[in-house]
């Protein structure tokens, strides 16, 4: 689709969200309508055999079973991440995110749907949408480009404060468990002019930038350096209560209110990060592009790079305890620490291809990964080649 202004998502992301576009805009126009056109946001999707085996972009749990998300429209359910059961939904846009507080579970994706059901899965209604519409002649320099944009991932911290950020900044929180959504400023031209460069430490110690006491890059560095309105890839929240973004190259947010207000940071790696996993106190561990893994205890003042030894994206991520942590990526690949302080450990699944996401299977050591290739159990056994 060649939508003026469209700027490329990161590679790797990209290859993702666009497979799962290109379901979604088969499926639109295998059955046309009176129109010769089905628009895939209001079309329900269809229940497909082989659903548990095609693309799926995010897994969650919901109470006593997992909720997995992907192209099309596909929702399934399954209480042991192997048998699955697909559900009917209302729209047949690709969900690229998924996240539960008990039975309520909430789907975001394509032409900015989010989706909600109250039964864990079951029975689903959209709360928002905003398909794409082409402006006036004339009108597309003026065009917004938050307006049709994916939403990307999602966060609830309760069952009525939840958030959801995507491509071009795109940001929205509700206060009612999605019933109303508004947009949430974050990327601003204030907190572009005082974004703070971070400093960062390689796995060995090595200081490898320093950070700015004023908090204020020159002119040429906000130039050459600053996306004004970055993709929102990712958000979590700490033990401490504080929000954190990260985006595309290098851009992270940080937020101690609730959401209310966001002081930009800037990675010293100018690299996407694609996710980001929030621990107790001001804990987190973001990573992205070309195997990157940052760790803060200070909510981004400081960061540790962590040693992967993969060049691979990393896509989605899973906090175990005792701050211990699993990643996976491209090729299959699955970074593993049991505990904080230990090195990750990596291993391959070679049946998985792109892996999106991961969740801890309960009461084992075995993980449940879905991504190009659908959902699946893997156990790590010992350090794989990469």
């Amino acid at each position: 689709m060649n939508r003026p202004g469209l700027r490329s998502l990161p590679s790797a992301l990209c290859a993702m969200l666009v497979l799962g576009w290109c379901f979604s805009a088969a499926q639109a126009t295998d059955r046309p309508g009176d129109g010769g056109w089905v628009d895939p946001v209001g079309a329900a999707a269809e229940i497909m055999p082989l659903a548990a085996k095609s693309l799926l972009l995010d897994v969650t749990r919901a109470d006593d079973h997992y909720v997995a998300v992907g192209a099309r429209g596909d929702v399934l359910l399954s209480r042991d991440g192997q048998r699955w059961r697909q559900v009917e939904v209302p729209t047949r846009t690709t969900f690229t995110a998924v996240t539960a507080i008990g039975d309520d579970v909430w789907a975001v994706g394509h032409a900015g749907v989010i989706a909600h059901s109250g039964d864990g899965g079951e029975h689903w209604t959209i709360q928002r949408k905003d398909p794409w519409h082409a402006p006036a002649k004339g009108k597309f320099a003026n065009a917004d480009p938050k307006q049709g944009a994916p939403l990307l991932d999602v966060l609830f911290v309760d069952a009525r404060h939840g958030f959801a950020v995507g491509a071009y900044s795109l940001a929205l929180r509700t206060e009612d468990g999605g019933a109303h959504w508004q947009p949430m400023a974050v990327s601003t031209r204030e907190n572009r002019k005082n974004v703070v460069k971070q400093s960062n430490r390689a796995a060995d110690g090595t200081d490898v930038g320093k950070a700015k006491e004023s908090g204020v890059l020159s002119e040429s560095e906000m130039d050459l350096g600053l996306e004004p309105n970055p993709h929102l890839n990712a958000i979590t929240r700490t033990g401490s209560g504080a929000l954190f973004i990260v985006g595309e190259r290098g851009a992270a947010f940080r937020s101690r209110d609730e959401g209310m207000s966001w002081q930009r940071l800037q990675l010293s790696y100018d690299g996407s990060m694609f996710s980001v996993v929030g621990y107790e106190g001001d804990h987190v561990v973001a990573f992205g592009l070309r195997g990157h893994v940052f760790e803060t205890t200070d909510l981004g003042d400081h960061w540790t790079q962590l040693a992967t030894d993969t060049e691979l994206s990393l896509m989605g991520g899973t906090a175990l305890p005792d701050d211990g942590i699993v990643i996976v990526g491209a090729n299959g690949i699955v970074l593993r620490r049991k505990a904080a302080g230990q090195a990750l450990q990596s291993y391959v699944d070679q049946s998985a291809g792109i892996v999106a996401s991961v969740v801890p299977l309960r009461g084992s050591d075995a993980l449940l990964l879905v991504g190009e290739h659908g959902a699946s159990v893997y156990t790590p056994h010992g350090p794989e080649a990469k």
